[in-house]
């Protein structure tokens, strides 16, 4: 489950705290709180490599798709340096506004895409936390997948809000902004409905 700590008085440095955290967990700064995750589970892991997987071919290197874009996984975004620091499941920046991956851990160039893999112990945090923080910085799209419920959500911003844009689910083929040039496989994404092709 996701913890919460709680800064303490006098004020500390908590970007000192989450470079201190031990590597099974992940932190964020938000909104004045350090977040602590364990890693996920693998229904979540499959979802996350899965999509990452299928848009990576042709949204980064250009296959089969427009290209023009990084795809990464979990990159650690600093809305403020330091100090609003938010580590998306998923997150694509076209190259016109990001010409080049930093060469050190901080994204500082504010997303035009990201993707949260929704867990039961981030749920709550990836919806009333992370949601509103994306919207106040100006995050175009988001996604959020439900690995265990089967369920994609489309969200674009507009006038500073979210809107519904697309509601997919278990089997669907999505095409939705912003990846609406390459149709993709929801069924693939779900573990436990992936057969093993070695078998039969």
């Amino acid at each position: 489950m996701s913890v919460v700590l709680e800064p303490a008085t006098p004020p500390v440095d908590l970007y000192a705290q989450l470079e201190a955290l031990p590597d099974h967990l992940t932190g964020e700064i938000i909104g004045g709180h350090l977040y602590a995750h364990p890693r996920p589970a693998g229904p979540h892991t499959s979802a996350g490599s899965g999509l990452g997987g299928e848009l990576y071919g042709p949204y980064q290197r250009g296959r089969g798709g427009p290209g023009g874009w990084w795809i990464l996984d979990e990159p650690e975004v600093h809305f403020i340096r330091d100090v609003e620091v938010a580590v998306p499941d998923l997150a694509g920046w076209r190259r016109v506004r990001m010409p080049r991956v930093p060469r050190d851990h901080r994204f500082e160039i504010v997303p035009d895409w990201i993707c949260e893999i929704l867990s039961p112990s981030t749920a709550r945090i990836d919806r009333v936390v992370k949601m509103p923080i994306y919207a106040r910085y100006g995050v175009p799209y988001l996604w959020l997948v439900d690995p265990l419920a089967h369920i994609l959500e489309a969200f674009a911003l507009r006038d500073e809000r979210w809107t519904v844009i697309g509601l997919f689910q278990e089997q669907d083929t999505v095409t939705v902004e912003p990846c609406a040039e390459v149709a993709l496989d929801l069924g693939g994404l779900w573990a436990e409905t992936q057969e093993d092709p070695t078998k039969g």
